[in-house]
């Protein structure tokens, strides 16, 4: 083998034995860290096989009917606390979001400040975002998309080809573990039914969300736009469990770990539940037994038994999975007594 060979050989397996190294931390991570720490602990692992000098990533709705694209969930590293609102104000015209938005699965590059509209390149400037590589996924059970961006300086080389191909590979285990780690804590199926779910810290701070919620808040509580809850909502969760109501839905707010699990749900007509049965019958179809959900409401199991009861009878299931089914149905509503 020629000496130039061979030293493209050695290139190479450094590269694959660094990038196989991120993914078992990446691994570790997805078992130590919560959903919010994850990602932001694993993009500074691959930090140290990609450089770069920022990074952006969260879900993000499509334009639809002259809306320009919205964040609803992001975090960052080393971008200032602002840079999601400055991002919205010319999001409709920024042309390198709209192409990563309509090309999901394909990393998109640029640099310079080339965007055409002014505010969009003085953006670009201010936050000092010569060299942009991003990745978009469908997120199918949230209805909106998953996205990471990394960005470089003028000062720092455009991301070359190599780099590119161990992004894609990196996010797409990025976003299956983090997928793993809201479905355990939702702990229902959410093939179909989280676009009605979040996560959230206790103070506020989305980890997950989807779009169904999404739009209810909007509607409800008019000027959201996403990432922290409003603070309507935020003043319940410290009281979770708990029910509240937001227009004509019930949100259905729940304790797990350092975090809250909320749910948004819709009950027929003529089904009604007390606000102590239906927490019951949420905490059950999530997986609780009766023990934990005891425990979590402070009720004895006997108590529990009853309220779970007392919900089959009413609402006319036979089993947990019907019971779980009707209270994600998007076309129910929970409507609930004004007592406890």
């Amino acid at each position: 083998m020629k000496e130039g060979n061979q030293g493209v050989v050695d290139t190479s397996m450094t590269t694959l034995q660094a990038f196989n190294r991120c993914l078992l931390h990446l691994g570790r991570l997805a078992r130590e860290r919560g959903a919010a720490e994850f990602i932001v602990d694993g993009l500074q692992a691959f930090r140290q096989l990609v450089p770069f000098a920022s990074a952006w990533w969260g879900e993000m709705s499509v334009s639809v009917a002259g809306a320009p694209p919205q964040s609803w969930m992001h975090g960052r590293i080393d971008l200032a606390e602002s840079f999601a609102a400055e991002w919205q104000q010319s999001a409709g015209s920024d042309k390198f979001s709209h192409d990563t938005l309509s090309r999901p699965g394909e990393v998109i590059r640029d640099s310079g400040y080339t965007d055409p509209d002014a505010d969009v390149d003085a953006f670009a400037r201010r936050h000092d975002l010569y060299h942009p590589m991003c990745i978009t996924f469908e997120l199918p059970e949230s209805g909106l998309m998953f996205f990471v961006c990394l960005y470089r300086g003028d000062d720092a080389p455009a991301f070359n080809d190599r780099e590119a191909g161990l992004f894609s590979a990196f996010c797409e285990h990025l976003l299956q573990l983090w997928r793993f780690q809201v479905q355990d804590m939702i702990r229902v199926d959410t093939g179909n039914g989280a676009t009605d779910f979040a996560v959230a810290g206790l103070d506020g701070g989305l980890l997950y969300v989807g779009a169904g919620l999404c739009a209810v808040i909007q509607r409800e509580l008019p000027g959201w736009n996403g990432s922290t809850l409003p603070a309507e909502v935020i003043a319940h969760l410290p009281k979770a469990p708990c029910v509240m109501r937001l227009g004509r839905s019930a949100l259905t707010l729940t304790p797990n770990a350092e975090h809250v699990i909320l749910s948004l749900e819709t009950q027929p007509r003529g089904a009604v539940l007390a606000p102590r049965e239906r927490t019951v019958a949420m905490l059950f179809a999530a997986g609780h037994s009766y023990k934990e959900i005891a425990r979590i409401l402070t009720l004895s199991p006997a108590t529990v038994r009853t309220y779970l009861r007392n919900c089959y009878l009413q609402l006319g299931v036979k089993s947990k999975v019907e019971l779980g089914s009707l209270l994600r149905s998007p076309n129910s509503l929970l409507e609930t007594h004004r007592r406890d």
